[in-house]
């Protein structure tokens, strides 16, 4: 039944995505068919339903998993979409939390109340602070370089996507202020520089490193006052709820395109919902894919593969670095089959390996 399962799903994929779209999946859905690592194991996955989902469930249904999807009340999802895996017979639930499943694969810690057998994966920064203190072992997906990926070279396309989307389609030789230079405003800063933008990034760690061309100036209200006034697109990528409420005033009486890419509402609640787009939400929200699947493959792999690895047993309460053999794998995959094997070069000194601090 699983395999069944999985065909229908990769036969939807194969109406929209190439092969290149997603090779690890791919690579991995190979290598489970034959093995069934998780014949007998009932998981269950809270990442955002899209069509590109699909393709995470293939490997784990075609590795004999008994999947259940759940539908996070934190996250956005896909109508048709969810109505696509109930054709095929995956179950969906809305946030059931009383069930226990072999492995949890979560999002934004939406199910760390879910009693799990062997522990959590977790795919997102802000799902971090609801498992620091687990008691059992928790996967930090997105503490790992395979991110890196989908976060600043997707998250960067959607981004411009998501402008062009609200009819932004031209930003050669326009100004734009990112907030923030972690893995999501770096990569839209990249992005956009690529495009012709004049870009300045506003961080309030003086080390951090913008993208090549662009400015960094720190968050200095006198300083920042200037650099809005003058701006064409405001973006926000902080991180942080409320992060740019302090200049709410000036952005609201300026003529600047506003722009959202953090989970939460950035700009604050003096900032009117209409003033950004998407009202709020984020930018690359707005389109029917908000992160295009080539760039989601490697961490939709590194998700799966981490609760293969939860499964061996061995690692301690809490949170968890993904293992750096399996990156490694993914990574040679995606460098060697990948569609987007030729934008790596712009992140491949972070994709190198260093030994991590010890958590």
């Amino acid at each position: 039944m699983p395999d069944d399962r999985a065909d229908s799903l990769r036969s939807i994929l194969d109406r929209t995505y190439d092969a290149p779209d997603h090779p690890a999946l791919i690579e991995q859905t190979q290598m489970w068919r034959t093995a069934k690592p998780f014949a007998g194991m009932r998981l269950l996955d809270a990442s955002p339903v899209f069509d590109n989902t699909l393709a995470k469930y293939v490997p784990l249904l075609a590795g004999g998993a008994e999947l259940t999807v759940c539908l996070s009340p934190l996250l956005p999802h896909d109508r048709e979409t969810v109505g696509l895996l109930g054709q095929v017979g995956v179950p969906v639930v809305t946030g059931d939390s009383s069930t226990e499943y072999d492995v949890v694969l979560d999002c934004a810690g939406a199910l760390a109340e879910t009693p799990s057998r062997t522990g959590y994966v977790e795919l997102t920064k802000s799902g971090e602070r609801v498992y620091e203190s687990c008691r059992q072992p928790v996967f930090l997906a997105d503490d790992s370089r395979v991110k890196l990926i989908e976060t600043t070279l997707g998250t960067g396309d959607g981004f411009i996507r998501g402008l062009a989307h609200f009819g932004h389609w031209n930003l050669s030789g326009r100004s734009l202020v990112v907030f923030g230079s972690g893995k999501v405003g770096r990569g839209a800063a990249m992005k956009a520089r690529g495009v012709g933008a004049d870009v300045t990034v506003i961080d309030s760690d003086p080390h951090a490193q913008p993208p090549a061309g662009c400015t960094l100036i720190p968050a200095d209200d006198v300083a920042v006052q200037a650099l809005l006034a003058s701006a064409w697109c405001v973006v926000s990528a902080t991180g942080v709820r409320g992060a740019l409420d302090p200049w709410a005033d000036t952005l609201i009486r300026s003529d600047a395109v506003l722009a959202n890419l953090g989970a939460d509402d950035e700009f604050g609640p003096h900032m009117p919902p209409d003033r950004v787009l998407n009202d709020k939400a984020p930018v690359n929200f707005a389109l029917a894919e908000p992160t295009r699947l080539r760039y989601l493959d490697a961490t939709f792999a590194l998700h799966n593969a981490c609760a293969l690895a939860l499964l061996a047993g061995g690692k301690h309460a809490g949170l968890n670095r993904p293992p750096r053999a399996v990156e490694d794998e993914i990574l040679a995959v995606v460098r060697a089959s990948s569609a987007i094997t030729g934008e790596l070069p712009g992140i491949e000194h972070e994709l190198r390996w260093q030994a991590p601090a010890d958590r």
